[in-house]
């Protein structure tokens, strides 16, 4: 059977991280975003940390301004960063958890733990205009919590998943009961973190994942075949695994 296009959206934060380890302005993320857009990337997802690491203020309003493409800003659920968002007006946010001592973001917002705050959250920014994501375990309890945050998309972390080396087993078969779900609270369904050529296509090949959103390991890659082939690659698997 024929699955319908699925997304793929890139992150281009480790660009930044690139240029932040010595400084100036090279290599630019948003260069880098506008080669992910010729290459088909169907949007960009950057990440504003609270401790700038990486992407910074000015990228963030200079990708507004520069993309054709939809800008997912992934961000903490938090006052500063909302009224950053706000006054970005991008297309969507993803409210990620975040602790200043992680590298990368280790696990799922607890949103049914945490379901006042998330909401309010969410409140705001969908009055704003913005597209709501909520950034989740493949766990029912989250994605069921999910819904009543009034959040219209969760994004699972597929962290775990990739961890246990991908494809077939437990943390697939989670991330497909959570997908369908999704599906039936009606919500759409994301997914990344830790996706790479070897483990994509079980993911992708899930019908109720609308998108996957993938980043350091197609930076990675580009060092060695260039941005362009690398996201190209990936697309080339993600619409095997689709068809």
């Amino acid at each position: 059977m024929s699955l319908s296009y699925q997304r793929l959206g890139i992150n281009i934060d480790h660009v930044a991280t690139v240029r932040n380890a010595r400084g100036g302005q090279h290599p630019d993320p948003v260069a880098a975003a506008l080669l992910a857009e010729k290459a088909g990337a169907d949007g960009i997802t950057a990440h504003l940390r609270e401790d700038r690491r990486h992407i910074q203020d000015d990228d963030a309003r200079r990708l507004m301004a520069a993309l054709k493409t939809p800008l997912n800003l992934e961000m903490a659920a938090i006052g500063e960063m909302v009224d950053i968002a706000i006054g970005l007006k991008p297309h969507a946010c993803c409210l990620v958890p975040e602790k200043r001592s992680e590298r990368t973001t280790e696990g799922g917002l607890d949103v049914a733990g945490d379901l006042a705050r998330i909401s309010s959250v969410s409140a705001r920014l969908k009055a704003a205009g913005i597209r709501v994501s909520l950034f989740i375990e493949p766990d029912p309890k989250q994605v069921d919590a999910a819904g009543k945050a009034g959040a219209p998309v969760i994004e699972l972390h597929t962290g775990t998943y990739a961890e246990a080396g991908g494809g077939e087993g437990p943390e697939l078969e989670r991330l497909r009961a959570a997908a369908k779900l999704a599906g039936e609270l009606g919500l759409e369904c994301h997914a990344g973190h830790g996706l790479t050529y070897a483990n994509v296509k079980p993911v992708a090949a899930i019908p109720n994942i609308a998108e996957l959103n993938i980043g350091h390991f197609l930076m990675g890659e580009a060092l060695f075949v260039g941005l362009e082939a690398s996201i190209k690659e990936m697309r080339r698997l993600m619409d095997e695994a689709r068809g």
